[in-house]
């Protein structure tokens, strides 16, 4: 499934959208980032509450089809464009952690 394809069904915001095409193929929970970037699967949706510009670095090394900021969170100032210009797929939602999980679980699964 596509990141576009779990934005539109998932109804997510896209903060960032350089690559809408890219194969998501599993996901990935937490907010340490040195655990995430040992331990994200390539090609995984990262659910996360963090939102600082880490956040792109890290999804980059994972090699993540996309990012998906929960519980409301938005980017901070200018993560936005640092994650469209390095084709990080940055998205959000309202929804809980957990909630978006069983949410994307359910579409890959």
């Amino acid at each position: 499934m596509t990141v576009q394809q779990i934005m539109e069904r998932l109804d997510l915001a896209a903060f960032a959208l350089p690559d809408p095409g890219r194969e998501v193929r599993g996901g990935y929970a937490g907010d340490l980032l040195s655990w995430v970037m040992g331990r994200a699967p390539a090609d995984a949706a990262w659910l996360t509450i963090m939102s600082n510009r880490n956040i792109v670095a890290v999804a980059t090394l994972a090699d993540c089809a996309a990012i998906l900021l929960c519980e409301g969170v938005a980017p901070d100032e200018g993560v936005a464009e640092l994650a469209m210009a390095h084709g990080v797929n940055l998205l959000g939602s309202g929804e809980t952690a957990f909630s978006l999980a069983a949410e994307l679980a359910g579409l890959l699964l």
